[in-house]
């Protein structure tokens, strides 16, 4: 039997999944990240040698857990967090802690960028307007507070693309990836270099891009020895984790939407053709299917409020979790599931590291509005989990707007393995909400791109096919609809009332 390994390089953990012939998981294991630092309000780092030392952990124990051996594992695929900035010096060695994508120090940077290029220019060269998440303000950062650093610089790369480099030696990213650094070309699927000029960026720093189903080096010798894959197994080009997903979910054909509640929250859809908000409120990418595309709207604080609540306010949940053996998020589900649909007039404003879609909005902030002494705990958490859904709606509405006719959504990341959640996503959304029989995201994506670089299958498309069945779908409550309907109407005026005053909380 064959196998094809999957790798993605998370903000959480590094994951590695091997399937078989047929697309198959035979097993998976993920490796944990040390918590990304945030040395102020807003910032957010991780060390690069950390998702390194993660990557070869699971590596070995996928390996280890399976029985696979190394002799039968035909290639491997990558996917990863996008829009983290790894800096290399001439050595090859890591400059500085990785900037990762929910960062939001970087607004004059991006200010700076479309007063020097123009909105319109950065708009035509990049189908998308430039943003604070985005990589090459953050490279601009770098230049303006650390310029001894700057100067050092000889190599840029994104995260799943430094892990390439460990594993094979070679400088390489795709076409996806790519799309999230504002410095290129989506729909000529190149580097933008007028725009790179422009910027006094130098393009020597910047790797060469290839299509996310084409291999791009080898597993080298010494890796061999610290992961155990064979040195020579090839290494796919692999996608950004939300390309990498939606081929995981199978959004690789026109009018599928998948919805993925990971730390942040995805609504994604396939394109043929380029298309764009002309507003700038979702993201247009080049897709992981070569010569296609997708737009994405992003909630910013989705898994990660429920993170956030479970850290600071849930530890009840855990030491419950840790007594029955299961996971502190079952129990948080249970609890908001005592509390009525509309959490009884309580929102939640999941901005806690700004916001994407629609809003672009570095300084928004988080919060419960509507509390009352009535409230308790259990409403919290019902409200959080709505107030992301109600984020997610945002996005999807949006999508609709560029001609995709939404009439499924299927739904993958940690947030859609809740019951509860899926019921309030369907009802919220007003479509139903569909689960597959593997729900496995990026990593399991970025497997079929390496079956599809190691020619088993003849195209993402034919892999997708193969391998991704629909296991069931949650049609919307009308009960629950009519009342997110109303309150949903509540949340869009949430966000404007409170626009002016979020500049004047920044700490």
């Amino acid at each position: 039997m064959k196998y094809w390994l999957g790798l993605d390089i998370g903000t959480g953990g590094s994951r590695a999944l091997l399937v078989d012939e047929a697309g198959r998981v035979a097993g998976d294991v993920t490796a944990p990240h040390a918590e990304m630092r945030m040395p102020k309000p807003l910032w957010a780092e991780q060390d690069p040698e950390d998702w390194w030392r993660a990557a070869q952990q699971a590596i070995r124990g996928v390996l280890l857990e399976t029985g696979v051996g190394s002799d039968d594992v035909e290639a491997v695929g990558l996917s990863g967090q996008m829009h983290g900035l790894v800096l290399l010096d001439e050595n090859n060695e890591v400059l500085r802690p990785a900037i990762i994508w929910c960062d939001q120090r970087c607004q004059d940077q991006v200010d700076w960028i479309n007063a020097t290029a123009g909105a319109d220019m950065v708009l035509e060269q990049t189908a998308n307007p430039v943003l604070t998440g985005f990589t090459a303000p953050k490279l601009l950062w770098v230049r303006d507070h650390d310029p001894s650093i700057y100067e050092r610089v000889r190599q840029v790369l994104l995260p799943k693309d430094y892990i390439r480099f460990r594993l094979t030696g070679e400088f390489a990213g795709d076409v996806s990836d790519s799309s999230g650094t504002a410095l290129f070309d989506v729909v000529n699927r190149r580097w933008a270099d007028p725009l790179i000029a422009k910027l006094g960026i130098d393009r020597s720093i910047l790797p060469r891009v290839v299509e996310s189903s084409e291999v791009t080096g080898t597993i080298s010798e010494v890796v061999s020895e610290h992961t155990g894959l064979n040195a020579g197994t090839p290494v796919v080009g692999g996608a950004g984790d939300q390309a990498a997903s939606a081929v995981g979910n199978g959004i690789v054909e026109p009018g599928l939407v998948s919805a993925t509640i990971g730390t942040s929250g995805v609504v994604f859809s396939h394109l043929d053709e380029v298309a764009y908000d002309p507003e700038g409120r979702v993201h247009t990418f080049c897709h992981a299917v070569p010569g296609k595309w997708h737009v994405m709207g992003v909630t910013q604080g989705a898994g990660l409020s429920l993170q956030w609540f479970r850290n600071q306010l849930g530890q009840d949940a855990v030491a419950e979790a840790e007594r029955r053996g299961g996971d502190p998020y079952e129990i948080l589900s249970e609890q908001a599931a005592q509390v009525p649909a509309g959490s009884e007039g309580l929102f939640w404003l999941p901005y806690l590291m700004g916001e994407r879609t629609p809003h672009l909005d570095a300084h928004a902030r988080g919060g419960w509005i509507g509390l009352t002494a009535k409230h308790t705990r259990d409403h919290l958490i019902r409200s959080l989990i709505e107030g992301v859904s109600y984020s997610l709606k945002d996005c999807l509405g949006i999508v609709g707007s560029l001609g995709v006719d939404v009439k499924v959504v299927r739904a993958s990341g940690g947030g859609a393995r809740s019951e509860l959640w899926r019921g309030i996503l369907a009802a919220v959304f007003g479509v139903p909400i569909a689960t597959l029989e593997s729900q496995e995201g990026s990593a399991y994506g970025a497997a079929l791109l390496a079956m599809v670089g190691s020619r088993r299958f003849g195209s993402v498309e034919e892999a997708c096919q193969a391998a991704i069945l629909e296991r069931a779908r949650v049609e919307p409550d009308p009960e629950w609809k009519a009342r997110y309907d109303a309150d949903y109407s509540v949340f869009q005026k949430l966000y404007p009332a409170l626009k002016a005053r979020f500049p004047e909380m920044s700490g």
